[in-house]
């Protein structure tokens, strides 16, 4: 049903008494409002490290200095059909009427009104003529000027933003710059043109650059602009120009952490140079850091970073968290067992519900896994028990199975993962993947080979059904079957370093075609170059090539990185062909302690008849 007039116009005056009200208060000449927040669009994201943002009051600025109405009758309804009018369907008239109310009443919520207005007609060029009408009547109205910047850089008018900008930034209190960089950053990362975005946030901030308390961070702000417009080498310059200014900010080692990459070796000095002079530096800087080199396969020195942060911050929970992840990594499984305990006794702190339930279940299930090393299976599965997400389940049923594999119930472990739900395509090819892992840890090679067969002639482009398929064929001594699935992944995949590596150790470990093992190879480091397997099979050609010096030299990096008990039984090998047996010795021990069931290790052994 169509409401009549009369009840559009009662509903329209009715949703609109609060702007009368706010109307019938003249405003003065100069109604800004210089202490109040600074953010121009909206409110940043969660802060990064290197920003540290003000408490910033969550209402808009207030007009100070209420003087006596000038709110006539005539005023009044001339507010109120501009409302009606803009209702009715003629947006254009309705923001003429509103907007010539506002500069008769010099008030800034008419103002803002006529902006509104003209946003819901979608008309761009209206809404910037009316917040630039509002900044004439009222020089000094910050909000004015904030507004202003949100319609030009939603019209891409970058270029006209600079002086409005500039002007905002010198009217920001200090204590607000940090959140004030942090919303400059999002809203001009979203311009067409990235590199005029971060020119003209280059000029606005020409001040703040040559002052030592805003330096630091107005040049991280820089370099985030140059960094999003694809200009490395520049970011990198502004976080090293920022560092000079101020080295106890953390607003540029924030800011090179996103750039710390083996191909920008200078990137790292930054942060390392800032953790080293400021031993109270943010923790959530060291986090981050360490996570950073979790993603580069820098373990060691990760756990290096979180080790020293669970010794300075004890009470925090997270370090803990990520410290006994890396540990049992690295199969340190008491040191593992006592970080993972220590974060579930701080987790109960934690103030977000999520974060408590996401890391506790991540702290369960490495707890589980701890326990099923030593055989513990009564104490896997009381941990796995403890597992009360919905979004984990099918993770810990499929452990479950693997604790009855172990025990020898195949057919149950099985049924377990067959039974899980199927909630995505994603779910049910990795039932399909837990399956055949289970066939493989039993070694029931055949059935492993026979069900990833079916599969992949059902999709034969599945880079992750090639790779398995060509691993199980390995197992069963099916090497020219081997060869041509990872050359297919090659293919498929240019980039997988998995394939070379997986291809070039074939060889090698088979004493066969040696030239072409380590160019393959040198492929796989290329692409994933600090990751420890891919130098361990690289180390290992260089043994078969009669290298023995560079294979040393290569596996202890390797080994020293990843203690992996599969490194370690090559290493050992090489030391003990090189004469030096009592170090030989004294790896593989410590490789049994990590695995003493590792196939690698246990064939070396037996064929070097070493007990050690």
């Amino acid at each position: 049903m169509i409401p009549s007039l009369r009840r559009h116009r009662l509903a329209a005056a009715a949703s609109f008494v609060v702007l009368l009200a706010c109307a019938a208060q003249a405003q003065t000449s100069d109604p800004a409002a210089p202490k109040s927040p600074a953010p121009i669009i909206e409110r940043p994201a969660p802060s990064r490290p290197g920003t540290k943002p003000a408490a910033v009051a969550a209402k808009p600025a207030s007009e100070p200095n209420a003087q006596p109405s000038a709110l006539t009758a005539e005023l009044f309804y001339e507010i109120l059909m501009g409302e009606m009018t803009a209702r009715s369907g003629d947006p254009g008239s309705g923001y003429a009427l509103v907007l010539d109310a506002a500069r008769r009443l010099r008030d800034g919520k008419l103002f803002q009104r006529a902006v509104e207005i003209a946003l819901q007609s979608r008309s761009g060029d209206a809404a910037l003529a009316a917040s630039r009408a509002w900044q004439e009547t009222l020089p000094n109205s910050r909000d004015a000027r904030r507004i202003e910047l949100q319609i030009l850089i939603a019209l891409n008018r970058i270029g006209e933003t600079v002086e409005p900008l500039r002007a905002e930034i010198a009217a920001t209190p200090q204590i607000e710059k940090p959140m004030l960089m942090a919303v400059i950053t999002r809203n001009y990362s979203r311009a067409s043109d990235k590199k005029q975005a971060a020119s003209v946030v280059e000029q606005a901030l020409v001040d703040e650059l040559k002052s030592p308390a805003t330096g630091a961070l107005a040049w991280a702000t820089i370099g985030r602009m140059r960094l999003n417009a694809g200009d490395t080498s520049g970011a990198l310059d502004a976080a090293f120009k920022g560092q000079q200014i101020d080295p106890a900010s953390d607003a540029p080692p924030a800011l090179a952490l996103e750039m710390i990459d083996p191909g920008q070796p200078l990137a790292e000095p930054i942060v390392t140079r800032y953790l080293a002079s400021n031993p109270k530096a943010p923790p959530d800087l060291r986090i981050a850091y360490a996570r950073v080199l979790v993603e580069n396969r820098r373990y060691a020195d990760s756990t290096a970073q979180l080790q020293a942060l669970t010794a300075a911050r004890p009470e925090l929970a997270e370090p803990w968290l990520l410290l006994g992840s890396l540990q049992a990594q690295a199969r340190q499984d008491a040191a593992a067992e006592t970080s993972l305990k220590r974060y579930i006794e701080l987790a109960a702190n934690q103030k977000d519900p999520d974060d408590r339930q996401r890391g506790t279940t991540q702290a369960y299930l490495l707890l589980s896994q701890l326990a099923e090393r030593r055989k513990d299976f009564t104490a896997a599965e009381r941990w796995l028990a403890r597992v009360d997400s919905a979004d984990e389940l099918v993770v810990a049923q499929t452990r479950r199975a693997g604790l009855l594999a172990r025990q020898g119930k195949l057919p149950q472990a099985r049924e377990l993962v067959r039974g899980l739900p199927e909630r995505t395509p994603e779910d049910k090819k990795q039932k399909f993947l837990a399956e055949v892992q289970l066939l493989r840890d039993a070694k029931q090679y055949q059935a492993a080979y026979d069900m990833l067969a079916q599969a992949s002639a059902a999709a034969p482009n599945d880079s992750d059904l090639v790779y398995d398929q060509a691993m199980v064929a390995e197992k069963l001594n099916r090497l020219d079957e081997m060869e041509r699935l990872l050359r297919r992944l090659i293919e498929l995949k240019p980039e997988n370093q998995n394939a070379y590596n997986a291809l070039g150790y074939s060889f090698a470990d088979r004493k066969i075609r040696l030239d072409e093992a380590r160019t393959l190879i040198q492929k796989a480091v290329q692409l994933a170059p600090e990751d420890p397997f891919i130098a361990d099979s690289l180390g290992w050609v260089e043994f078969r090539l009669g290298n023995t010096s560079e294979a040393i030299r290569i596996l202890e990096a390797a080994y020293k990185t990843r203690p992996d008990p599969e490194i370690g039984a090559h290493f050992g090998e090489v030391l003990w062909s090189a004469g030096q047996k009592d170090r030989a010795v004294t790896i593989w021990k410590e490789a049994l302690l990590s695995d003493a069931e590792n196939e690698t290790l246990q064939e070396t052994l037996k064929r070097l008849r070493v007990k050690p």
